[in-house]
């Protein structure tokens, strides 16, 4: 039986020119919303560290400039899972944005933070309630 404890997710901010990266997800939870590059945190795992190989693994993107952003209490009722997400933030450093794993991800694109698209990751709901925006930080 799986464990009801949350677990802890890391979601990176990354920002290009005023615009910040989504992945529309695939066959994993939260399927068809749109979320930041990111996943588990790995045991003995900085937060930075995490944010640069999630990032670099699912976008073939690197990052510079990474650093705490806020944390978000994500309950995910139809799924029943629980997690605590770690917003990092950063900026674009070098590649050429690509789909690195399409098995989970359907594509990538660049959003203005007032203009996302609908049906967004449940981190990033909970980004808007609070009022927060990755880009005034």
């Amino acid at each position: 039986m799986e464990s009801k404890r949350p677990k802890v997710g890391v979601g990176v901010a990354v920002v290009k020119e005023g615009k910040v990266l989504l992945g529309k997800r695939k066959n994993a939870h939260g399927e068809g919303t749109w979320s930041f590059p990111g996943g588990h945190l790995e045991y003995q795992e900085s937060w930075d560290d995490c944010a640069f190989r999630e990032t670099l693994e699912e976008t073939g993107l690197s990052i510079k400039n990474i650093r705490f952003g806020t944390v978000t209490n994500d309950i995910f009722h139809e799924e029943h899972k629980h997690y605590v997400t770690i917003i990092m933030l950063s900026d674009y450093e070098s590649g050429d944005l690509r789909l690195m794993e399409p098995d989970k991800c359907e594509k990538w694109e660049w959003f203005n933070w007032d203009k996302l698209p609908d049906a967004l990751f449940v981190s990033i709901e909970n980004l808007l309630k609070d009022n927060y925006n990755p880009l005034n930080q």
